[in-house]
């Protein structure tokens, strides 16, 4: 009798031990973050050549980078590359070395919730995956009188990055502190303010 419960006793405490192992490995949180005042400016325009080195971001540090590598999306103008395909032909851009794409995705930054199933771009031979040009890719230009550039609304773009995580995008203005109505004639550009959502799980491609 005394072995028999013994034997049991052990079993309870070996099956204990087992249940309460966890071999997961736990999920960070995903970060919702505005960024302010992204500087990108270029050189020439006005009918003379664009040139200038563009400002790189990286999702994962959530800042601006120098890296050659560590870089999701770069702007200059109103022109945004990703670290993803190979170069486009454009002056002064920087090299792909990554395989980050984008997808264009219609709705707002809370109704864009998963990555799955999406169809990523990169950029390739003469075209950026985020098209340039009025009502081409992220923005719209109003042209006389306003000569506004506003970012086209119901648009979020989603990445896929560097790490092999997912970031969405919406962006809210191409002026210096985002005025609610901006002024072509006196307000600064280009100074790019986005809120985007990052998941730093690799592979999950939740977000929210």
């Amino acid at each position: 009798m005394t072995k028999n419960i013994l034997a049991v006793a052990f079993l309870a405490m070996a099956f204990t031990s087992c249940s309460s192992d966890d071999d997961s490995t736990p999920t960070e949180p995903v970060q919702t973050e505005t960024v302010s005042n992204l500087y990108a400016p270029q050189t020439g325009g006005q009918g003379e050549p664009v040139g200038g080195e563009f400002t790189k971001f990286d999702f994962e540090t959530g800042a601006i980078t120098t890296s050659d590598t560590a870089w999701d999306i770069a702007f200059r103008g109103t022109t945004i590359a990703v670290n993803g395909g190979t170069l486009t032909g454009t002056e002064d851009e920087p090299e792909r070395n990554g395989n980050v794409g984008v997808a264009e995705v219609t709705g707002t930054l809370a109704s864009v919730t998963t990555a799955e199933g999406l169809t990523f771009e990169q950029d390739a031979d003469a075209s950026f995956a985020i098209a340039t040009g009025s009502d081409n890719g992220w923005y719209n230009y109003a042209g006389d009188p306003t000569h506004l550039i506003t970012p086209i609304p119901g648009k979020v773009f989603v990445f896929r990055t560097t790490e092999g995580n997912f970031a969405k995008v919406e962006f809210i203005s191409y002026y210096e502190d985002a005025p609610s109505e901006p002024n072509a004639f006196e307000d600064a550009t280009p100074y790019y303010t986005f809120n985007y959502v990052y998941n730093p799980n690799e592979g999950d491609t939740s977000l929210e």
